[in-house]
């Protein structure tokens, strides 16, 4: 198993010319290089295949995988709503890597995949089966990645530029990584069963009107203004044969007052387990602090890189500054070659999540 040698570079220049020319002029391409990975602001997406050409053209690398976003990390900063480019390259042994998509598929290729980091669209229907689905196309169950971002056309890069699906790079057990996912949310006390549901609509909890289980949960006083309710207590999903902390957060995006129900983004059914969670940036930030250090003291080297998938709900929205989560990263692993973006939903392991922040190392 031989480690890779990665670089990376960024710029935030609102035009993409400007902010494309300087990150290359700030990256050390690795002698050899054979594979990049590209984020870039939604305001670029109309120039994607320009973008793509350039940075074939100026690395010497054809294999690219990437996403566009409305928010973009590069090294110890990030931007939310603004110009923005971030790429990461690197050399690694050419049969340890496949990139795919629906041009080109993983299964049937010939690959022995382990690993993968995949970039998907949000409008695609039964995502989360898709996600599921892909995982199971890996030897060790595992990928991570985002879902695009954009105030538009969501667009995914993949030895091309695409839309629809999912796409990505798998890697051969010869590519050593570690990963790990942080939440951006606390339990409220309680854990539910859903008893009578419809699709995303779920009508009683432990046999009583959900509506009414919503509101002792999240306290008197925000149950005067349900709307705004919403907004901070969400749902929690526990994940089937998880940790008791690995929950799928999903927003509460209907509520029915006459007929005491509530609607979430997510397809339910009776039995399934339910809790409701706060979002809190402090406890955000302690558990990224404790995620961050728990796999630094896991690795047996220092890494050589990594990429960052954050939600849009975290940065500055929930942190007060955008860059918060990178300069932790940069804290606690020192200045390494880091690229990522913020997304629609993040994947870890075989799951969609949202509301939280997947860090993928290679060592």
């Amino acid at each position: 198993m031989s480690a890779p040698e990665l670089a990376a570079a960024h710029s935030f220049a609102e035009d993409w010319r400007e902010a494309l020319e300087a990150c290359l002029s700030g990256l050390s391409v690795p002698a050899g290089a054979n594979l990049g990975f590209v984020y870039f602001s939604d305001r670029y997406s109309q120039d994607a295949d320009a973008i793509l050409r350039r940075l074939r053209e100026a690395t010497a690398i054809d294999e690219w995988v990437g996403s566009v976003g409305i928010g973009i990390c590069g090294g110890g900063d990030a931007r939310v709503d603004g110009g923005g480019i971030a790429v990461l390259v690197g050399r690694f042994d050419r049969a340890s890597f496949r990139v795919f998509s629906g041009r080109q598929p993983l299964v049937g290729a010939g690959a022995s995949p382990y690993f993968a980091v995949v970039h998907a669209d949000p409008h695609t229907p039964d995502m989360p089966d898709l996600v599921a689905d892909m995982a199971g196309k890996v030897s060790s169950g595992f990928i991570t990645g985002g879902m695009s971002s954009a105030r538009e056309a969501t667009l995914q890069i993949a030895n091309g530029v695409l839309s629809g699906g999912i796409s990505g790079v798998a890697f051969t057990d010869a590519v050593a990584v570690a990963t790990r996912l942080s939440q951006g949310c606390s339990p409220l006390p309680g854990r539910y069963v859903i008893t009578q549901a419809e699709r995303n609509v779920i009508g009683t909890l432990d046999h009583r009107p959900a509506l009414d289980v919503y509101k002792e949960a999240v306290g008197e006083v925000l149950a005067r203004d349900l709307a705004r309710a919403a907004h901070y207590v969400l749902a929690g999903l526990p994940v089937p044969g998880r940790e008791a902390g690995d929950y799928l957060v999903r927003n509460v995006i209907g509520i029915d007052p006459k007929n005491g129900l509530i609607a979430i983004n997510e397809t339910v059914e009776p039995g399934r387990q339910l809790l409701f969670v706060r979002r809190d940036g402090n406890a955000a930030r302690d558990d990224l602090r404790r995620m961050l250090t728990e796999l630094r003291d896991a690795l047996p080297s220092p890494p050589k890189g990594g990429l960052y998938f954050s939600c849009l709900g975290r940065g500055g929205n929930m942190f007060g500054d955008d860059s918060v989560e990178p300069q932790m990263i940069r804290d606690t692993f020192g200045d390494i070659p880091l690229a990522g973006f913020f997304c629609n939903g993040e994947i870890s392991h075989d799951q969609l999540y949202g509301y939280t922040g997947v860090l993928t190392l290679f060592l």
